[in-house]
């Protein structure tokens, strides 16, 4: 028997990733800038034994069902194939995610997958490695790989596509995101259906790629100056053009509800009345809000009299991805 355990944080993109190149490898159209977040996390428990028949696969105490578990054995499958070894096997994983969030946790859920399945077989990765890895069953659990600030090389074949921490001398613990929970429903296009959409048909990607080189400077610049609305304009434009790709796609579309656009539209009200903080958004409805910490109480405080108390969330910096010890109860 062979057992890991690990446990990965969500991130959110400031630069956006948006298109895939490579489908199959999942390589990216264009680099990416994320922030891992500490309130969002997966917990991930692997075991490999020889007595195993299939792979199974449990989500929060339950079973699931052939295709949920297909999800999970076509990454098995690419760790079996490329460290050559055939033992089926037992996954069990754990979303630490508030209720009713919306937030999609295959960032944190491969992340945690992948570094499972590196303890269990005791491989030798390091953390590019381990984030190549994870990019094969999520692009975005590659940057989950990190603490902090990180980035997303595209590359152009799997061995050069991989996440890296980007250093920031601890800035990033002095900023906080607050997400607004406009909608908890499923979306009407997939992240992966969207992407396909807009790369394959959109008239304006070609001017959204165009932008990311000069937006990663500019947001990699402010993290090292440390400047807080250089980061926040950069990664609230960002947000935006990527949005305005689904608009020219064939046929068009849009991920904003009415309520998005008015908690975009508060933000930008508080910021006239010099609160510094800015939105981005990913594919889907809820409004994530990048403040500085020392100015979390008074965005709060200013948003409660348009908004509910329990569609907030406060998240800070999370850590990277940690290794734990597999629990006798977890195992045969």
């Amino acid at each position: 028997m062979y057992a890991g355990k690990a446990r990965a944080y969500t991130n959110i993109a400031l630069i956006k990733y948006w298109g895939k190149k490579n489908e199959q490898l999942i390589l990216p159209m264009n680099n990416s800038l994320s922030l891992t977040l500490d309130a969002f996390y997966t917990e991930t428990s692997v075991i490999f034994d020889e007595s195993f028949i299939e792979d199974s696969f449990s989500l929060d105490g339950t079973l699931q069902d052939a295709k949920q578990t297909a999800k999970v054995s076509k990454f098995l499958d690419l760790v079996r194939q490329q460290y050559k070894f055939s033992l089926f096997a037992k996954v069990e994983s754990q979303n630490f995610v508030p209720t009713a969030a919306g937030l999609a946790s295959s960032a944190s859920g491969l992340a945690a997958l992948a570094g499972a399945c590196s303890a269990a077989l005791e491989l030798p990765l390091d953390e590019t490695e381990l984030s190549r890895l994870a990019r094969r069953g999520s692009g975005s659990a590659c940057r989950s790989i990190f603490g902090g600030f990180a980035e997303w090389q595209k590359g152009d074949s799997d061995q050069s596509s991989f996440a890296q921490a980007i250093p920031a001398d601890g800035w990033e613990n002095e900023l906080a995101m607050l997400f607004v929970l406009v909608d908890d429903g499923v979306k009407d296009i997939s992240s992966r259906d969207g992407m396909k959409r807009t790369v394959e048909t959109s008239s304006f990607y070609s001017g959204w790629l165009e932008t990311i080189d000069a937006d990663l400077a500019t947001a990699k610049q402010a993290i090292a100056k440390k400047d807080f609305n250089k980061l926040g304009e950069v990664t609230e434009a960002n947000g935006l053009r990527m949005h305005g790709t689904t608009l020219g796609a064939v046929p068009p579309f849009t991920y904003w509800s009415p309520e998005s656009l008015n908690v975009m539209q508060l933000v930008r009200a508080a910021r006239k009345q010099g609160l510094a903080c800015y939105f981005t958004m990913d594919a889907g409805p809820n409004v994530k809000i990048l403040v500085e910490k020392k100015n979390l109480t008074a965005l709060k405080n200013f948003l409660a009299d348009h908004l509910s108390e329990e569609k907030l969330i406060t998240a800070y910096a999370g850590p990277g991805i940690t290794l734990m010890p597999v629990e006798r109860s977890e195992e045969l």
